[in-house]
């Protein structure tokens, strides 16, 4: 089980601005760059309203954001997709899937989120949520891969503090 998804009001204040409106359900804070500022979060299943949120792990640093968003406008997705292969993959969006599902309350009877990494089903949407779950120390091999090419590329890499690459 994930370590408990409570953020202090100075996380929720410094998530607040990175996103540009107030986090719309529980998190912590997975991973933060090297000068302390929020990197990663890891969000509750639930939306505070009860919407499914498929997305568990989401990275909020702007520089990270920016440089996996130039690596996805070079065609990242359907290479990353290439080269891990979507065998791999299935088992990624099942085990993700399954983590996820065990942060449900045990008596949740409503919608549920749906997928694997980022809530997809098959194949790579998103490189940011999977390189989000990198740093917040899921072994996750597109995660890995994007930070493979951010490390070519010659492109210095966001530091997490916390979480660990890879690690789990």
């Amino acid at each position: 089980m994930a370590a408990e998804l409570v953020a202090s009001a100075a996380e929720r204040a410094a998530v607040a601005l990175l996103l540009g409106r107030p986090p719309r359900a529980a998190f912590r804070v997975a991973a933060h760059d090297v000068d302390g500022s929020p990197l990663v979060i890891e969000n509750a299943p639930l939306l505070d309203d009860g919407t499914p949120m498929p997305t568990r792990f989401w990275l909020v640093g702007p520089r990270a954001k920016m440089l996996v968003g130039r690596l996805e406008s070079e065609g990242g997705v359907d290479r990353a997709e290439a080269e891990v292969g979507l065998a791999a993959l299935d088992v990624l969006h099942a085990r993700h899937q399954a983590e996820r599902d065990a942060l449900l309350p045990l008596n949740h009877a409503g919608p549920r989120p749906s997928g694997g990494v980022g809530g997809t089903r098959r194949g790579v949407k998103c490189l940011h949520a999977h390189y989000a779950a990198y740093l917040a120390g899921v072994a996750d091999p597109v995660g890995r891969w994007v930070a493979d090419r951010l490390a070519e590329l010659d492109r210095p890499l966001p530091t997490a503090r916390t979480g660990g690459a890879g690690a789990r």
